[in-house]
């Protein structure tokens, strides 16, 4: 088995207000743009929570995930973003904050929670 390069990975969860989902989306269309054309970046997605999963019965039986329908309190969403290297997340990021920070604190709830390592897979 050939030795594969590990890539570099942050996972974020933002949660944003209800009534922002909107603009917070059209920026994230800006980010991405940006991310994307950084050098070094392997992969930049989005994604919104809008279902949730069924309970482990239901789950066990293959049912699959429930859709949310209550009006939500905030609106999670999740950034998967891959890398070369941790040298290259930190200046990517740096471009970015200063890119895009002020805009961003505009539509969260509070700080996001990021994860950061490295891919294994």
């Amino acid at each position: 088995m050939s030795k594969i390069s590990k890539s570099f990975v942050e996972v974020c969860i933002y949660e944003v207000k209800p009534d922002k989902t909107e603009e917070f989306e059209q920026l994230i269309e800006k980010v991405v743009k940006h991310h994307r054309d950084f050098p070094g970046v392997k992969d930049v997605r989005y994604m919104k929570r809008t279902h949730r999963p069924p309970d482990f019965a239901n789950a066990k039986r293959g049912e699959p995930p429930i859709r949310l329908t209550k009006k939500p309190k905030l609106v999670t969403y999740v950034l998967y973003w891959e890398l070369d290297n941790e040298k290259t997340h930190g200046t990517a990021t740096k471009s970015g904050l200063e890119h895009f920070y002020k805009e961003f604190t505009k539509y969260l709830v509070t700080i996001p929670r990021i994860i950061l390592g490295e891919r294994i897979q």
